[in-house]
Parts: structure tokens; sequence; C-alpha cells
């Protein structure tokens, strides 16, 4: 019988499994929804606009949200840490993915929903 599940699309290995409504990689612990492929789901959300955050939940302006990972700050020593909590974000058509405006502690900056989960 073939192997039906997907490959991981994150690192590309075999050892992903179903749990509820996502596929899960136990090797880099990405996860993502069983309904529709990662590929379809990014182009159907650019055309129609949705921002999602790491978890999938649609981010809309004036949310707060909490960074999953500890991001370094182009230009600055400084770091955002995880858990950092961000209230009243905006949503922007930025360069390179970045399509959350907000203003942190050290600054107003531009940064990717994949690295943010809605609080």
């Amino acid at each position: 019988m073939p192997h039906t599940i997907p490959a991981c699309p994150q690192c590309g290995l075999e050892n992903t499994y179903p749990d509820g409504a996502n596929y899960i990689c136990p090797d880099c612990g990405h996860e993502w929804p069983q309904v529709a492929d990662a590929a379809e789901s990014d182009a159907a959300e650019a055309g129609n606009g949705i921002v999602r955050d790491a978890n999938g939940n649609p981010l809309a302006d004036g949310d707060a949200v909490i960074l999953v990972k500890d991001l370094k700050v182009k230009g600055s020593s400084s770091t955002l840490k995880k858990g950092t909590k961000i209230k009243g974000i905006r949503l922007v058509d930025g360069a390179d993915g970045h399509n959350v405006d907000c203003k942190t502690d050290l600054g107003s900056m531009l940064l990717k929903s994949e690295f943010l989960k809605k609080a």
C-alpha cells in the first residue's frame, strides 16, 4: 500500500502523521492543515488577501500577537524574544513577505506573520 500522507513541506522528510485536522512532522515540528496543500492555500490566500499566523488563524488590523521565535533585528545587536506580546498590529503588503506592521520596544518594524501567533 503506498504512503498517502504527504512529506513535510518544510524539511522534506516523510515521517509525518495526521493529528486532528493537521499533519505533523516529528522531525522539525512543522504543522500544516490536511484540507489543502500548503502551496495551494498560500496561493489562495495571496489572491484574497487573508493573512494567517503561524497556527493558521486569520489576523486582522488591531489584533494582539505573540512572537513564536526569537528574531534578530537587522541593523541592531538587539533581539525580539520569543513570547513577546505585540498589541495593535496593522496588516500591510510589505516586501519579501513582511506583512505585519507593529510597534515594539525596539521601535516600529515590519514582521512576517509566520513568526506570530494570535494572542
